[in-house]
């Protein structure tokens, strides 16, 4: 659950109104453990793979989250906002295949 105290927003409860991405480019709570992890697993893995990393890129988006999905009935700006996350992960993945 993404919530405003994660980008230093006490009191923020979902994304609405939230119309630009967090200044800087590290997110306030730091890069989660299951990012770490899975980039340590690729390291050592025998074949060559590419990780499309957007984990940084979503954080900063506060508009990356289903809120809908978090129990605070807020806006599922994932989903709904045009263009939202979803669209910036096409892109890149579009760059990256051609």
């Amino acid at each position: 659950m993404i919530i405003g105290m994660e980008w230093n927003e006490a009191g923020v409860r979902n994304c609405l109104k939230e119309t630009v991405p967090i200044n800087g480019s590290t997110y306030p709570s730091g890069l989660p453990a299951a990012a770490t992890v899975v980039k340590e697993v690729l390291s050592n893995v025998s074949k060559s793979v590419y990780l499309l990393d957007i984990t940084t890129l979503s954080q900063l988006r506060k508009d990356a989250h289903p809120a809908i999905y978090n129990g605070l009935r807020g806006m599922d700006c994932t989903h709904w906002c045009v263009a939202g996350l979803p669209d910036t992960w096409n892109q890149l993945l579009s760059a990256a295949l051609i």
